[in-house]
């Protein structure tokens, strides 16, 4: 279902939800750890979704068997070069890789700031290696509370010309928007763009949160955005784009099933809807699925798709040359 003619990009995917198990499984023996004790399906069965979960905390916790591993900062290298790696693989001409450096840390108690080097390095090693475009996308994970959260920026504001924006994850409910947003304004001073994960596991105020007191131009998710019709004539009016990613969502619980998932509608009421993976590895998932889910599931039609497909370009966190250039390939022979 995906469109050869347009340039294919995932803008909402986690480097630290998407470590595969062959890596998982090597980081163990490598570190000596108790998850090497596991073969490679009993690692699959811990670090991937079997059909869903009953909410998001638990779908996070198959993330932690991921990042248990992560027992150096040449560990960090390896899993940000792999997912340059994965990308290429799944046919993507530009990724933004998000990720948290203390979620990343924790485990293993790394310095924050190395980390975040180590992502970086790995990033750009991937992308000369393999030729994809990437970005990234800083995280703070809101479940871990204010302060904790500004370490982390203060850890990613030391490379900060190495990272494009910031987002806010973890426990939504728990941790609601308000919270950060010192974190934030000292992030749009650094010149970073803003996506927000919200309308997941809370309602439509979420979102609305997300953008008038966090700054944010992207939304991650925002399923509850279809609750709320002045919120969606809001984003559609202004182009905040929502980063769709369906697989995800009837995994957490946040849709009951595919079928009732709000893409379409967001869709049909001109929002800038765009199509992503969220933790690929976690879901064993490629973003083609998502294309087919939406085709077969959703009830897009091939056109549409095409259009979502370009509308990732338009709201991806890039110049206009940068953009221009992602088409080149597709236009150059016209």
């Amino acid at each position: 279902m995906i469109d050869s003619n347009v340039p294919l990009v995932d803008l909402h995917r986690h480097l630290d939800g998407n470590i595969l198990p062959p890596t998982i499984l090597k980081l163990a023996h490598k570190n000596n750890l108790p998850l090497a004790k596991h073969t490679l399906h009993e690692i699959e069965k811990l670090s991937q979704i079997q059909d869903k979960t009953s909410d998001l905390l638990k779908f996070l916790e198959k993330l932690d068997v991921g990042v248990s591993v992560l027992a150096t900062e040449q560990d960090c290298f390896e899993v940000a070069y792999e997912n340059i790696r994965d990308a290429k693989e799944s046919g993507l001409d530009y990724v933004e890789l998000r990720f948290s450096p203390y979620y990343m840390a924790l485990a293993h108690q790394l310095d924050l700031g190395a980390v975040v080097e180590a992502i970086a390095a790995g990033v750009e090693s991937g992308s000369q290696a393999f030729g994809v475009k990437a970005n990234l996308i800083g995280i703070l994970s809101r479940t871990f509370g204010q302060k904790t959260c500004m370490q982390e920026l203060d850890a990613l504001l030391l490379s900060k010309d190495k990272i494009q924006a910031l987002d806010l994850a973890g426990d939504e409910l728990g941790y609601p928007a308000p919270q950060f947003k010192e974190h934030f304004i000292k992030a749009r001073d650094a010149g970073w763009q803003i996506t927000v994960h919200a309308g997941e596991a809370d309602g439509p105020k979420s979102i609305w949160n997300a953008i008038e007191l966090l700054g944010a131009t992207r939304i991650g998710h925002g399923v509850a955005a279809a609750q709320d019709d002045k919120l969606m004539d809001y984003m559609a009016k202004h182009a905040i784009a929502i980063e769709s990613c369906p697989t995800s969502n009837y995994q957490t619980g946040t849709v009951a099933d595919l079928s009732s998932h709000p893409m379409k509608t967001f869709f049909e009421r001109n929002l800038l809807v765009t199509l992503n993976t969220d933790d690929p590895a976690v879901s064993n998932i490629k973003l083609s699925d998502e294309y087919d889910v939406a085709y077969h599931q959703l009830g897009f039609t091939r056109e549409q798709l095409s259009i979502i497909q370009s509308n990732g370009v338009l709201a991806a966190f890039l110049t206009k040359q940068e953009k221009d250039d992602l088409w080149a390939k597709y236009t150059q022979d016209t």
